[in-house]
């Protein structure tokens, strides 16, 4: 089942691809600055930042059409739920040792992509709503 891809959820899409993209870039390019002040390896920084690389490039195509599949909303809304919680596991788990700021960093992140994750589906809630009338 497709949904059309409503301004919303298409200024959603965007604006998730826009900030992991910045964020992406950001921990490929400054792991070796980021490193020491967040207390994070810097091969984590520069391996999250590039897997963020191809989740950019399938916001910035789906955001483009008009629709989507509904499952494929499903996967990202849980792709984004995966990193939430993996964030909040690497905190957790001991097997880092980060700086204040490493947490906060870590945290805020996780935040914002909860944040984009019920946008995204509200988006789709939306949509099927739409759809049904």
């Amino acid at each position: 089942m497709s949904i059309t891809v409503a301004p919303f959820l298409r200024n959603v899409l965007f604006a998730d691809a826009l900030v992991s993209g910045a964020a992406g870039i950001l921990m490929m390019l400054g792991a070796p600055l980021l490193s020491p002040l967040l207390g994070l390896p810097q091969d984590l920084l520069f391996w999250a930042g590039l897997a963020l690389v191809p989740f950019v490039a399938m916001l910035v195509v789906l955001a483009r059409r008009t629709a989507v599949s509904r499952l494929l909303m499903i996967d990202i809304v849980a792709i984004n739920g995966l990193w939430l919680v993996g964030s909040l596991a690497l905190l957790l788990s001991g097997t880092v040792q980060p700086t204040m700021l490493g947490t906060a960093f870590v945290v805020v992140q996780a935040l914002a992509v909860a944040v984009f994750a019920e946008l995204q589906f509200i988006g789709i809630r939306r949509a099927a709503a739409t759809a049904s009338f």
